[in-house]
C-alpha cells in the first residue's frame, strides 16, 4: 500500500520530503510552500487538515465518497477540485477521483488508489521532480503539472477506445452471426462515463481560466487555458465515440434485418415452390382416385384399357399444365399490376 508524503519545496526550488504534518505546518509558516500527497487516506487522518489549513467538513466527506463528479467549491481559505484519473485495461475502464486542495501556500492531493495503479503516486512525484523549475513558482504551477499529466492519460484511454471501436466494426463486417452486441453496449457506457466526467472537467477549466479562483495568479492561467483546450479536444472525442457506437448498433441491426429479410425471401420462394406443385397436383391426384376406383373402367369398358388409359394420363397431363400456365398468368398479371 502506498503511504500519503508530505513535501515542501524551499528557496533554492529543491522538493524536500519531510516525516510528519507538523513538520510541515512549520516549514509553510517559514515562507516555503508545501505539498501533502494522500494515498488513501482515513477520515482521521484528513479530518487533521480541517483546524490548520480551513478544510471544509463536507469536503472531507466528499474525499472519502465514491461516484463522485467532478466538481470545484470556494471555501474562504482554500479551493477544493475534483477531478478524475482514467485508466484503460483489458476492456476495463478504472476512474480514479483525485482531489485536490489549493490554498495561498499549500496543495494537498487526495487519491483512492485503484490495485491497477499503484505507481501513481511515484510516477507523479518523478514528474514534479522534472518540473521543478515551473512547480517551484506557486502551488497553482504545481497544481498544473499534476493535472496535465492526468489530461494527458485521458488521450490514450480514448485511443484504446477508438481501437476497440474499429475492431468492432471489423468484426461485425467480416462475421456478423459470430458478434456480440453486448460489446457494443460496454463501449457505450463506457464512452457516456467518459463524457460525463470530460463535461464537468471543462466546466472546471473554464472557471478557472475565468479567474475564479483567487489561489491561482493572472499569469499561471495561460498554463490551464493549455489544458482546457486538451479537454475540449477530447469532450469532442467522446462525442465523435458516442455517435460512432449508435452508427455501429444501427448497422449492427440493419445487417440482422437484412439477414432474416433473405432467410425469409428464401422461405417464401420455398413455399411458393410447393405451393405451385400442391396446386398442380390436387386436380391431378383428384382425377387419379377417381380413375384408381375403377368408375373409368366401368366407363369404358375393361376390353378398352389399351386406349382408356393413355387417354386418362393424356387428360390428366393436359389438365395439370393448365393448371401451370394459368399459375403463371396470374402471376404475372399481379406484377403488372405492381
Amino acid at each position: 500500500m502506498v503511504e500519503s508524503c508530505f513535501y515542501h519545496i524551499n528557496e533554492p526550488g529543491k522538493l524536500v520530503c519531510v516525516n510528519t504534518l507538523e513538520e510541515a505546518l512549520i516549514k509553510a509558516k517559514s515562507g516555503s510552500f508545501i505539498w501533502l500527497a494522500y494515498c488513501q487516506p482515513t477520515k482521521e487522518e484528513l479530518s487533521l487538515l480541517i483546524e490548520p489549513f480551513g478544510i471544509h467538513p463536507l469536503a472531507v466527506e466528499d474525499c472519502l465518497d465514491e461516484d463522485q463528479i467532478p466538481k470545484i467549491e470556494d471555501y474562504p481559505n482554500n479551493t477544493h477540485i475534483l477531478f478524475n484519473s482514467f485508466s484503460y485495461a483489458n476492456k476495463d475502464l478504472i476512474i480514479d477521483e483525485i482531489n485536490f486542495f489549493i490554498g495561498s501556500n499549500f496543495l494537498i492531493t487526495v487519491n483512492k488508489l485503484d490495485k491497477n495503479n499503484q505507481n501513481y503516486h511515484e510516477g507523479i512525484k518523478r514528474l514534479v521532480e522534472q518540473d521543478l523549475v515551473s512547480a517551484k513558482q506557486g502551488p497553482a504551477y504545481l497544481m498544473h503539472t499534476i493535472l496535465d499529466n492526468i489530461v494527458d492519460n485521458k488521450f490514450s484511454v480514448l485511443e484504446s477506445i477508438e481501437d476497440e471501436l474499429i475492431s468492432a466494426e471489423d468484426a461485425m463486417a467480416d462475421n456478423l452471426a459470430d458478434f456480440n452486441p453486448a460489446e457494443l453496449q460496454r463501449i457505450r457506457r463506457d464512452v457516456l462515463a467518459l463524457r460525463k466526467s470530460l463535461f464537468h472537467e471543462r466546466e472546471i477549466l473554464i472557471k478557472i481560466c475565468r479567474k475564479d479562483i483567487v489561489f491561482i495568479p493572472e499569469k499561471a492561467i495561460f498554463h490551464y487555458r493549455d489544458i482546457y483546450d486538451h479537454l475540449t479536444k477530447f469532450f469532442e472525442l467522446s462525442e465523435k465515440h458516442r455517435e460512432i457506437v449508435t452508427s455501429l448498433t444501427q448497422m449492427n441491426l440493419s445487417l440482422l434485418n437484412n439477414k432474416m429479410a433473405q432467410a425469409a425471401n428464401q422461405t417464401n420462394k420455398s413455399v411458393r415452390r410447393l405451393t405451385l406443385i400442391t396446386t398442380i397436383f390436387m386436380p391431378l391426384t383428384l382425377i387419379a382416385g377417381i380413375g384408381g376406383m375403377s368408375e373409368w373402367s366401368m366407363m369404358t369398358g375393361p376390353e378398352n384399357w389399351r386406349t382408356a388409359y393413355p387417354a386418362f394420363l393424356l387428360a390428366m397431363a393436359i389438365a395439370g399444365g393448365a393448371n401451370y400456365f394459368l399459375l403463371k398468368w396470374l402471376e404475372m398479371r399481379d406484377q403488372g399490376r405492381e
